[in-house]
């Protein structure tokens, strides 16, 4: 037996797992291209057991989605299988006519995508297409295949199952779409279920949920799972083993505790460096990116460690040699020559030694307001199809988009806005930077009253006002180089004389850690982060003293968003500019921000300093976001706190209270069940300290709440 394939079968402590379901031995796969076979994955191996889930990670461009389409032989035209063995409940799968492996794909076999959308058709109807996969692969008529389809809706805590199945994939939520594919792959209880970052892009509460419901379909149905993601805080909940890849090869292996408390790979080590621990915050800590990237298949050396050039340890043997994937201790391997002598301690050092500027910073003074907002509305008229309408007539109807808002930002400090999809958040910056008309309110930037209206913005105002967007492709333009498009705003706001514009595009590709060789590329030649920095440069072009980040970090690799985060921290060190943060990830929001806002629904629910937001006392919103989070510690457990439907429409929000239909204290801590909740606006509770609740329970109550996260070697908090 090879040595890289000699201790794949990794086993928890004390598992009565039985054989493996799925077995992949050495496996290799290229790709045909004109320059010749491209090898994507090599020498990778491990074991998927009955009832057991295995969490596949690593960056962008480590061959994971590789991995699971060659287990499927659902690689295209150019893609084969040049080596190695893949046994599904004891048979080979490599080799097998593409008949029978049809006849397994979908039945036996099932695979979750990421964008559900790309798996649903947009033009059959939900019930149509979940009974086809048991007509399809089952002696079912009709009737009882809706019969089981429907019952599989209600498995997956589908509310209303009966209508969904009449309904298109357009007319229901991203969440509610990800648990029809869930329910299309387990209608016909597969023994392997193949997940590709299925909840990349859900609310944290939705894929808390949808988290749950995999760990529940896997007690029931006793299925086998290959779930793949580059969370790791995602992997820390649902997975039992742990296999870690990089640029096509395995190099880590083991349970998750042990992975998790003592990483043997330095790879490992570095993408838990990566990543802020909830709780965690800017002042006296840093975030260690992993430097340089993922090699392209056609730059991966054959002979040395492929993670040598971004490895702090690396040495002449390693540029020599390939290390084999070797154990490291009981059902543990990695391939490292030093994986028994170094430790995370020890490679945290390593970096710190080798970053340029100090870790780290103290929490950011509190200087002089340049941004009041004050009770800030923005409605959207909802159209009428009725008669009355056309005739201009009958009461106009308004999506509340954003309702009642204030907030103050001062020089050099962060706000960080939290909140569920269609909350407000993006919707409010876009107001305040004067992306979308303001219905109502006030907005007072560095002492300028900005009027409502959006074309009427002063150019100063503009300038000194900058936003750095969620998807850097949607931004800049793919026909221009990147120097040409951060000298655009250089050159219109005549931020330097026109002879420096260039040395002036040189010198914020600098800050932003990118060399001169940039100028001249095309967007399409950079990598996702890449494409953010330079999304960051334009943004600091005009030397503005507000920037607004909207979910800059949600798409990128932890290393890239380490490396962003670390970024934006020191342009604000160096030029005292004040920025508005949104995010979904709540550690990412509180180790950037020195304030947090959390939105509900069109308005403030919560808002405060950054460190009292993360500690009882709760708005029991902020409570049910908190325990969503996906902590990358396996010791942590939270408290079990899920929020019953969806977000109600903001054409018609709930009266009195709009979270009162989801709140899941006000009958435990409210007299009557909380009956003031339904028909009384709450009032706010203050603490003294900047720290404000909307809520009806007192904050004494609130207070005794018990903290969202502890310690599983110590106890275990329960809801």
């Amino acid at each position: 037996m090879k040595p890289d394939a000699a201790f794949h079968s990794v086993r928890a402590a004390g598992s009565t797992f039985p054989s493996p379901v799925l077995e992949v031995d050495d496996l290799a796969i290229s790709y045909e291209t004109r320059q010749g076979d491209i090898v994507a994955v090599r020498g990778v191996s491990f074991a998927v057991h009955e009832g057991e889930t295995m969490g596949l990670v690593g960056e962008s461009g480590c061959g994971k989605s590789t991995v699971a389409f060659g287990i499927v032989n659902f690689l295209g035209s150019n893609g084969k299988i040049t080596r190695g063995s893949i046994k599904f409940q004891g048979e080979e799968l490599t080799g097998r006519p593409a008949p029978e492996l049809r006849r397994i794909r979908g039945n036996r076999i099932a695979m979750v995508y990421q964008d559900p959308m790309q798996a649903l058709n947009p033009a059959l109807r939900i019930g149509d297409q979940l009974m086809e996969v048991l007509t399809l692969h089952q002696d079912l008529d009709r009737d009882d295949a809706h019969e089981r389809a429907e019952a599989m809706l209600r498995r997956v805590n589908m509310p209303d199952p009966s209508d969904v199945m009449r309904r298109y994939s357009h007319q229901i939520s991203g969440g509610q779409q990800q648990r029809v594919v869930i329910a299309m792959a387990m209608l016909n209880n597969p023994a392997l279920l193949i997940m590709d970052e299925p909840t990349t892009a859900l609310d944290v509460t939705v894929e808390a949920a949808v988290l749950d419901l995999v760990q529940d379909l896997k007690d029931e149905f006793r299925t086998a799972i290959l779930f793949i993601t580059h969370n790791l805080g995602v992997v820390a909940r649902v997975s039992d083993c742990l296999s870690v890849m990089y640029a096509g090869e395995m190099v880590e292996s083991g349970t998750v505790s042990e992975v998790f408390r003592d990483p043997r790979h330095p790879y490992t080590m570095g993408l838990l460096s990566c990543v802020p621990k909830l709780g965690q915050s800017k002042k006296g800590s840093y975030l260690h990116p992993i430097r340089g990237r993922v090699p392209s298949p056609s730059e991966r050396p054959l002979d040395a460690c492929i993670f040598e050039p971004r490895c702090p340890f690396s040495v002449r043997r390693c540029r020599e040699e390939r290390p084999p994937l070797a154990p490291v201790g009981k059902n543990r391997c990695s391939r490292c020559f030093f994986a028994r002598e170094i430790d995370r301690e020890k490679f945290n050092r390593e970096l710190e030694g080798k970053i340029i500027r100090e870790a780290g910073g103290p929490a950011s003074p509190v200087g002089k307001e340049i941004l009041q907002v004050d009770n800030l509305k923005l409605y959207y008229p909802q159209e009428s199809n009725s008669v009355a309408s056309l005739f201009g007539m009958g009461e106009k109807r308004f999506v509340k988009a954003v309702d009642d808002v204030s907030i103050h930002l001062s020089k050099s400090r962060t706000l960080g806005i939290v909140g569920e999809s269609g909350c407000g958040k993006t919707t409010l910056v876009k107001g305040i930077i004067g992306l979308e008309p303001i219905t109502d309110g006030e907005i007072e930037f560095m002492g300028i009253d900005v009027d409502r209206t959006v074309s009427s913005r002063e150019s100063r105002l503009v300038r000194e006002m900058q936003m750095v967007f969620q998807n850097p492709d949607a931004t800049l333009n793919p026909a221009y180089p990147v120097g040409k498009q951060i000298a655009r705003p250089i050159r219109k706001f005549r931020t330097v004389p026109r002879n420096k514009v260039k040395g002036e595009v040189l010198r914020l590709l600098k800050a932003v850690r990118l060399d001169p060789s940039y100028y001249g590329r095309l967007p399409r030649q950079l990598s996702g982060g890449e494409k953010q920095r330079i999304g960051i440069a334009r943004a600091l072009a005009s030397r503005p003293d507000l920037i607004i980040c909207d979910e800059p970090v949600s798409a990128l690799d932890v290393s890239v968003q380490a490396a962003v985060i670390n970024l934006l921290l020191e342009i604000q060190q160096n030029f005292d500019t004040a920025m508005i943060f949104i995010a979904h990830d709540l550690s990412v929001v509180r180790y950037f921000s020195d304030d947090i806002a959390v939105m509900y629904l069109g308005q403030i629910v919560e808002i405060g300093p950054a460190e009292a937001i993360y500690d009882p006392p709760y708005h029991p919103y902020t409570e049910a976001l908190l325990s969503a989070v996906p902590i990358p510690d396996p010791d942590v457990r939270q408290k079990d706190i899920r929020l019953s439907g969806n977000v109600p429409s903001p054409l018609t929000p709930p009266k009195g209270c709009r979270f009162h239909p989801r709140c899941p204290r006000r009958a435990q801590m409210l007299p009557d069940n909380g009956k003031i909740c339904e028909t009384e606006v709450p009032p706010w509770r203050e603490d003294g300290k900047g720290h404000r609740i909307l809520c009806h329970i007192p904050m004494e109550k609130l207070a005794e709440m018990d903290p969202v996260t502890g310690d599983s070697r110590e106890k275990t908090l329960k809801k």
